[in-house]
């Protein structure tokens, strides 16, 4: 990560201030803002873990994935008889934190800030799938937008899409 001296001695106040407000994580801050006072390279290469990046259209896909869950569940209660299609197999389950945090931090951000998709329950885990879970989801969105009518599926297809 390069920065300006500038850009250096802003985050490291922005850490000075965090080590007071948070006593908890105050040996943290200290040693991120020690790296960005000194300037030490390798180490500074851990603050862009620190600040993610998703590129807009992982953003999309995302969303499209959401509006996907969101797809599956008005069709599974606009169903005459929805008895063979498990609730629960149509619940949107999350990203795994491992290895897929951005793409779950993302999904909280959505939920909790933007007030999007509040009618998902994040369950116990909060959108922590504990299994990746982005090549299912993409799988289940192709077969998903094949579907004539997205948000108005039958039962065949909303079991065909839970079941890619």
């Amino acid at each position: 990560m390069e920065m300006t001296h500038a850009q250096r001695l802003i985050l490291s106040n922005q850490y000075k201030l965090m080590t007071m407000m948070d006593p908890e994580n105050a040996e943290r801050y200290h040693r991120l803002q020690t790296i960005v006072e000194r300037g030490y390279g390798l180490q500074m290469r851990e603050l862009d873990s620190e600040f993610g990046a998703l590129k807009e259209a992982t953003c999309r896909a995302i969303i499209d994935i959401m509006e996907m869950f969101h797809a599956l569940q008005v069709s599974r209660a606009n169903l005459k008889d929805s008895s063979d299609i498990d609730e629960r197999r149509v619940a949107f389950l999350g990203f795994d934190a491992g290895l897929e945090s951005e793409i779950l931090n993302y999904v909280r951000f959505l939920v909790t800030i933007e007030k999007r998709y509040t009618h998902f329950s994040p369950g116990a885990d909060n959108f922590n799938a504990q299994t990746p879970m982005w090549d299912k989801y993409i799988r289940m969105q192709a077969i998903w937008h094949a579907c004539p009518r997205q948000y108005h599926l039958s039962a065949n297809e909303i079991k065909q899409i839970i079941n890619a």
